[in-house]
């Protein structure tokens, strides 16, 4: 292009160069996704002779896995179940999102806990507490990873979640003042009687109980979920003591600990001021 004085200057073209700068940041912006799709991956950490097993392509032998989603339901199992010496921790599952932060120490230890646990004298017996939060984008990925771990024959899984009585919804009020109480989900396959009443509607069971009965469901395994809706929001020893019922059917797999000790009530749950000689 030649000018009014004759210099000839070279054509330049605006239109190529934004697009080389959008094509820029378009694979700029894609890789940002891969890395937090990958971040935001859930990662199962197996035992040695888990993996080893797993690795060999064997699934782990399970005919009851109890899951505990909540402060509530995994202390529950914290001091009715696991206070003795028959289990060994054998895993745990990373998870990484906008509440728990695992790798970056924002959350306590506790808060971002997914743990299983297996019995000693019983492999087949498998319990994981869940107290960290599991986004939605993450829910399926962690059923499809656990559950490709368990052999699906003759499996029964048990879940036990907290809820808020705020979120249960009924004409009657009084229900309210019946706080903590049970209500349960169950899948087809499921063949026993809960040991409550089923959840009535319009009230919904969500976050990880929802994608493990939902995965339970297409797999056709026996599954019931248990849902307890209490008024108080922290660990309350009254409230863990409210799931004792959902475990009694599995008597022959489980031992509950008829009464645990007040140190381990006060390590576990704040003990609520009830007619009982087992809280102080």
């Amino acid at each position: 292009m030649a000018t009014f004085f004759g210099e000839v200057l070279s054509v330049y073209s605006r239109a190529v160069d934004e697009d080389e700068e959008e094509l820029g940041e378009n694979e700029e912006d894609e890789e940002i996704r891969r890395e937090l799709e990958e971040k935001r991956e859930v990662n199962l950490h197996w035992s040695p002779e888990v993996s080893e097993s797993l690795k060999s392509g064997n699934k782990l032998q399970c005919s009851d896995f109890i899951l505990a989603v909540g402060h509530n339901a995994a202390r529950f199992l914290s001091v009715y179940v696991l206070t003795s010496e028959n289990w060994d921790a054998v895993g745990h599952a990373s998870v990484w999102n906008e509440r728990s932060r695992a790798a970056t120490g924002i959350t306590s230890e506790e808060e971002t806990a997914c743990v299983f646990y297996r019995k000693k004298d019983n492999p087949s017996v498998l319990i994981c507490q869940a107290t960290c939060y599991i986004a939605e984008d993450q829910l399926f990925q962690w059923t499809e990873k656990v559950f490709d771990c368990l052999q699906h024959r003759e499996l029964n899984v048990t879940v036990l979640s907290d809820s808020s009585v705020a979120e249960y919804k009924t004409a009657d009020y009084l229900c309210y003042s019946s706080a903590p109480f049970l209500r349960s989900l169950h899948t087809s396959a499921f063949s026993g009687q809960p040991v409550c009443q089923s959840l009535e509607q319009p009230n919904i069971v969500t976050g990880l109980p929802a994608a493990v009965l939902n995965q339970c469901e297409v797999h056709r395994i026996a599954t019931v979920v248990y849902q307890c809706y209490s008024d108080v929001t922290g660990p309350d020893s009254v409230t863990m003591e409210t799931y004792k019922p959902a475990l009694t059917k599995l008597s022959k797999s489980i031992q509950l600990d008829p009464s645990p000790s007040t140190d381990v009530l006060r390590k576990f749950a704040r003990t609520t001021n009830i007619q009982s000689n087992l809280y102080i």
